[in-house]
């Protein structure tokens, strides 16, 4: 039935890339952009009501006002008389950044300079027009076939509100994976959405670096023990330069008050110092992605919610 619908609007359907109990997300063909494409599948007559009430308009809203090089496309959405939401979406043609790191092991530090450069520009940019991702993790984080980031499901992505006056309404909602949430949302406390993206940056910059979780989620009283006592664990054998350990430190703050900005991360200077731009613009020509390395891949345990 999909490949008929999609087939009607000029699409060749082609393989599962993934699946959960109430959407579906295959690859495509688009005959009108010459391009593969990703379509996600929503089905509503699986799908929980708040789900459909408070997240998919949300997502739906969003993905139609935002624009950048970053964050995955959306090319069109459509509905179908049957209760089926169509999303045709970018294709991150090399896969998502946890499958990339399980292949590779830890990645060199001026490679990963590059690639989270791209996810703290996308970060500010959503956080300047007031809008959340709140599920940022490295299986959500693709990457094109030149090995540029692309931001990807922003199915707990919402605006931030505002009182009267002027003071952020904080969430209270526990979105994402326990393997990337912020101490205060393990705690089940209000929360500022913008700082707890930082706190998934800061997991996932740790993940690109290390080939590991910072933290073992499969004790939550441990685990946020351990995220309150501020020691993160870089691994002995990797030898980090001291601006890249400053940098996740500063983002795995446990106080959200002393946790660093996005406009904070996208001027730290290992950015910059590791990734030169005539390097970056060279990779994007070039389409070099990085070595080979021997170590222990990375493995998540965590949960959605």
């Amino acid at each position: 039935m999909d490949a008929v619908v999609l087939k009607k609007r000029g699409y060749t359907l082609g393989i599962y890339l993934g699946e959960g109990s109430y959407a579906k997300v295959k690859s495509a063909y688009s005959e009108r952009r010459k391009i593969n494409v990703a379509v996600k599948i929503i089905n509503r007559r699986k799908a929980p009501k708040d789900f459909l009430e408070r997240f998919l308009p949300r997502e739906i809203e969003i993905l139609a006002c935002i624009s950048h090089p970053n964050i995955v496309k959306t090319y069109e959405i459509f509905e179908t008389s049957d209760g089926k939401v169509y999303m045709i979406m970018e294709l991150g043609v090399q896969g998502n950044l946890l499958e990339f790191i399980k292949c590779r092991g830890q990645l060199p530090e001026d490679f990963s300079a590059k690639v989270f450069r791209q996810l703290a520009m996308a970060v500010d940019f959503i956080h300047g027009k007031s809008i959340v991702h709140r599920d940022l993790k490295c299986e959500n984080l693709l990457l094109d076939k030149d090995f540029n980031l692309k931001v990807a499901d922003m199915g707990f992505c919402r605006r931030v509100n505002y009182d009267d006056n002027g003071n952020m309404v904080l969430s209270k909602t526990f979105c994402g994976s326990t393997a990337y949430a912020a101490p205060e949302v393990l705690q089940g406390l209000p929360y500022n959405p913008k700082t707890y993206d930082i706190w998934s940056m800061g997991v996932v910059l740790f993940i690109m670096v290390c080939g590991s979780m910072p933290f073992d989620d499969s004790n939550v009283s441990r685990m946020l023990k351990a995220q309150k006592e501020h020691q993160v664990p870089f691994p002995r054998s990797r030898d980090l330069s001291a601006e890249c350990r400053i940098l996740i430190n500063h983002m795995l703050n446990p106080d959200p008050l002393k946790r660093m900005d996005a406009a904070g991360v996208m001027a730290h200077p290992w950015l910059y110092h590791k990734w030169r731009v005539e390097d970056v613009e060279k990779t994007r020509h070039d389409g070099v992605g990085p070595p080979q390395q021997a170590s222990n891949a990375c493995t998540v345990n965590g949960k959605q919610d």
